[in-house]
């Protein structure tokens, strides 16, 4: 894991995501990708008068902030330890973030916890994880630091998301102080026990703890966030979307609450 892809943005998130990223690059001695994706375009119109017009507002307007935004950007990565470049892509942010993460090893989004209007962020996180095939590190907003050294919780349900996500994070664990597997207990059978996943964290030389909580009362979202913070864990490894991506946005779900309600950075795969 080297190569590290961060979303350029001018939004709340983005301080909180480019601390991350710059954490992240340097505890892999890798390289920081930086992605402008920009749909906006000269666009023709025909007003049925005067003919055919070019409307120039919205792209000049768009392109004077995008050089404003990377200039900033590119000021402050030249004081960083870091190597970085900076690219621009003329499409849409999820695919665009979807298709030059072909050659990523992970990238670097916001949660949906700090926007107040989190519809963007969270639908952003859905369609990359959706078309993309590396993990996502969602960071909250509020979160301006990214600890791949310190203890990391992973949240097992023993699904093949789970299993994934677990995989992927193998370089991140390797680093990790302390590595904890949490199941909360749920009326469904699993197809992948805690052991199976201890077990093949140990074939990569990572030492695992196990355990298993009731989620007697509460939801199974509030037990993980609830024993990160007793764990200290700095992030989260997890599945994301086990039922329908759907389901989960119109009901609910472990996954959508995560994504809106954890103060914790997660490290998500489907």
């Amino acid at each position: 894991m080297k190569s590290v892809m961060l979303y350029i943005a001018d939004d709340t998130g983005f301080e909180a995501r480019l601390q991350a990223a710059l954490d992240l690059t340097r505890s892999l001695n890798g390289h920081l990708h930086c992605l402008r994706a920009n749909p906006y375009n000269p666009q023709m119109a025909f007003d049925g008068v005067t003919g055919m017009s070019v409307m120039y507002d919205i792209s000049k307007m768009s392109r004077e902030l995008d050089e404003k935004l990377r200039a900033e950007v590119e000021k402050r990565l030249a004081d960083e330890d870091v190597s970085w470049d900076y690219r621009e892509e003329n499409d849409n942010p999820s695919r665009g973030l979807s298709k030059n993460s072909a050659l990523a090893d992970i990238l670097v989004l916001s949660s949906a916890s700090g926007d107040g209007d989190n519809a963007l962020p969270l639908g952003l996180l859905g369609d990359v994880l959706y078309n993309a095939s590396v993990p996502v590190v969602v960071q909250p907003d509020e979160v301006k630091k990214f600890d791949a050294c310190g203890p990391a919780l992973v949240a097992w349900n023993g699904s093949f998301e789970a299993g994934n996500a677990l995989r992927a994070a193998v370089p991140l664990l390797k680093m990790s102080s302390d590595v904890h597997i949490l199941t909360v207990a749920e009326d469904k059978d699993h197809d992948l026990p805690q052991l199976a996943a201890s077990e093949y964290l140990a074939y990569h030389g990572i030492k695992s703890t196990v355990r298993s909580l009731p989620a007697a009362k509460k939801s199974v979202d509030t037990v993980i966030v609830e024993e990160a913070k007793n764990l200290n864990a700095e992030y989260i490894v997890m599945g994301a979307y086990g039922h329908s991506r759907a389901r989960e946005f119109i009901f609910g779900g472990v996954t959508r609450n995560l994504f809106k309600f954890c103060h914790i950075p997660l490290v998500v795969s489907r």
